[in-house]
């Protein structure tokens, strides 16, 4: 299977069984949408119809180039990894290798959008103890088997509102890397309200990543982002990230923003963020439930795509200026990317990745937590519903029928399981609205990627 598409003045085709990437004038373009089961005479005289002016022997040359790709590997690769989807999975499934810690199940904002209903996740307001972190980690140590590069996430709710318990989780996991022979990488997420210095001098020793919530233009942030008096939270996180990321030497973090159907011209909201000096970002599109005001319509998916389009311009642009600037969705590696195993199972939710409330229940991750039926134990008794857990060890991109035919599998693995669940009711279905997006946003990235090689050829 191919995919070919135009963006930007760049003729694009991608081999997806060998991840091949060919950038093409017109006339080859068009020879290679026609080629499969195409006779070679044939062939030559329909695109000569198309390109008159085009010499016979050029033809000839293009499609004989064509067909030595082919015999390569390099285009009209055969897929033979479905056989192999199930096994690579089967065999890590019991390897966990990151946890989410729900260290605060309440917030100080009131947002709107917020998927885990005001930080509840569905339930009471709760903090996790430290003794139930520490737990944690010891679960995760038992259970990751000979891995070495551990991960945790600290997140909410607010994570600052339990800021002691992250203090001394992550000093107890410190104290026990050595001896375990394991490596922890920490992240936090915060909406920023009570980042003071001594968690920005905190943070910037022991945390990995930093995740910051803002939605871009103040108008937009507070529409949603509010507290629970009804009062914007803008004026007072801008300050605080702009201050925590200069701290971190403009490295590591990540301005993770939301756009809804509120704001589907999510561009301008980008432009905001790099107007007030940040360079790492994130734009998601809202989860909530379909018909839901906040939902992303099929009115909106064209401007979404559009904006995705300026957006892949935008870095272009910048990037010429000196001023690049990173876009996670952007971020792709054609020569090192993804194994292959990574590529055909998909995501390690339930089996690689848990996410753990604070009474110490495991989930499939953070958009299961109150879930019940998806509860898979706890960190004290370890997994006990096996049936779950093996339900997501089942996922992988075959195991999808409408993945089977998707050009872009190998670059999205299947997708996101709690999307899918809460868009279909399984975790084993598609969410389609979200699986077109993906596409859009992966054609811009290769673009990206395609520019970048052909201005580093230039330079040389």
């Amino acid at each position: 299977m191919i995919h070919q598409y135009k963006m930007a003045g760049h003729n694009i085709v991608m081999d997806i069984a060998s991840g091949a990437i060919h950038e093409v004038d017109d006339l080859t373009y068009d020879m290679i949408a026609e080629y499969p089961g195409s006779e070679r005479e044939a062939l030559i005289a329909s695109i000569q119809a198309k390109y008159p002016d085009a010499a016979h022997e050029e033809l000839c040359e293009i499609y004989d180039e064509i067909a030595e790709l082919a015999e390569a590997g390099q285009l009209f690769a055969e897929d033979t990894f479905a056989p192999m989807a199930g096994e690579l999975k089967a065999r890590t499934s019991g390897v966990v290798k990151a946890l989410c810690l729900h260290v605060a199940h309440t917030c100080n904002l009131n947002c709107s959008y917020c998927f885990a209903s005001q930080g509840r996740f569905h339930g009471e307001r709760a903090i996790m103890s430290f003794e139930t972190g520490k737990r944690a980690i010891d679960f995760l140590v038992e259970n990751s088997g000979s891995r070495r590069n551990l991960e945790v996430d600290f997140f909410g709710g607010e994570p600052l509102l339990n800021w002691d318990v992250v203090k001394q989780i992550v000093e107890y996991a410190r104290s026990i890397e050595k001896e375990k022979g394991k490596n922890f990488r920490f992240t936090l997420t915060t909406n920023g309200m009570l980042v003071d210095d001594e968690v920005i001098e905190y943070a910037n020793r022991e945390m990995h990543n930093v995740v910051l919530s803002l939605d871009g233009r103040k108008e937009v942030h507070d529409r949603f982002r509010k507290d629970y008096a009804g009062k914007g939270s803008y004026d007072v996180i801008v300050p605080k990230f702009q201050k925590f990321v200069e701290a971190r030497g403009g490295k590591n973090y990540y301005i993770r923003g939301t756009f809804t159907h509120a704001n589907p011209d999510f561009l301008a909201d980008i432009e905001t963020m790099l107007d007030l000096g940040f360079t790492e970002l994130s734009m998601e599109p809202v989860v909530c439930a379909p018909g839901d005001a906040m939902a992303l319509t099929e009115e909106d998916f064209p401007i979404v795509c559009e904006q995705y389009e300026k957006l892949a311009e935008l870095m272009l642009k910048r990037r010429e200026e000196g001023r690049p600037f990173t876009f996670y969705h952007y971020m792709i590696d054609l020569e090192d990317g993804p194994c292959i195993y990574k590529r055909i199972s998909g995501c390690g939710s339930g089996t690689e990745y848990m996410a753990v409330t604070p009474w110490g229940d495991l989930y499939p991750c953070h958009q299961f937590v109150g879930e019940e039926r998806f509860k898979l134990g706890d960190i004290r008794k370890g997994v006990d519903n096996t049936a779950v857990r093996e339900d997501f060890a089942s996922c992988n991109v075959y195991a999808r029928e409408e993945c089977r035919d998707c050009w872009a599998r190998l670059y999205c693995a299947g997708g996101c399981a709690a999307n899918a669940y809460h868009a279909t009711g399984s975790v084993r279905g598609v969410y389609e609205y979200g699986c077109r997006l993906f596409r859009k946003r992966l054609e811009c990235a290769i673009m990206l990627k395609v520019a970048e090689a052909d201005a580093e050829e230039e330079d040389e």
